[in-house]
């Protein structure tokens, strides 16, 4: 079964690009430049900020379904990033590096089936999630601090 991994559209963040410090504090959100890779995962472009770069935490409504699992999250997004990840049977790097908690959702936004996977074992679950008509999408959580990663449909 094919699928299509997404990230974020840049869009909800470019007004947020090139703020001051002090505008993005009273927006809720802040300014960080990576320090290491892997560490700082972009949900925009889905991949791991190089050292040296700009990002933005932000909090993120990644579940607005109107139900028990609305949910946000605090993510990082690259600052200046202008061109979502958006790839078929492709399972980006930064979702092999760590441990992944991947969530299926079915049409009315409940979860059916959750379980953690690493590296290769991500694209296995991902299809053995996908081939059951109860899933509707999944959900890609970085599993050591919870914050959404990405989304993935079936193709």
């Amino acid at each position: 079964m094919d699928f299509r991994i997404s990230g974020l559209s840049p869009e909800p963040f470019r007004h947020l690009y090139g703020l001051t410090d002090a505008a993005l504090a009273e927006r809720g959100a802040r300014r960080c430049v990576a320090d290491s890779k892997p560490g700082f995962p972009d949900r925009v472009e889905v991949r791991d900020a190089e050292p040296g770069e700009r990002l933005l935490l932000v909090n993120y409504t990644h579940q607005p379904a109107d139900g028990p699992y609305r949910s946000s999250h605090a993510i990082f997004v690259l600052e200046g990033a202008e061109v979502a990840y958006d790839r078929v049977n492709e399972v980006p790097e930064a979702l092999k590096l760590r441990p992944i908690s991947l969530r299926a959702f079915d049409a009315d936004h409940m979860i059916v089936a959750a379980e953690l996977a690493r590296g290769d074992e991500v694209e296995a679950l991902i299809h053995r999630y996908l081939t059951d008509p109860a899933t509707a999408y999944l959900h890609a959580h970085y599993a050591t601090r919870g914050c959404y990663a990405a989304r993935i449909d079936r193709a």
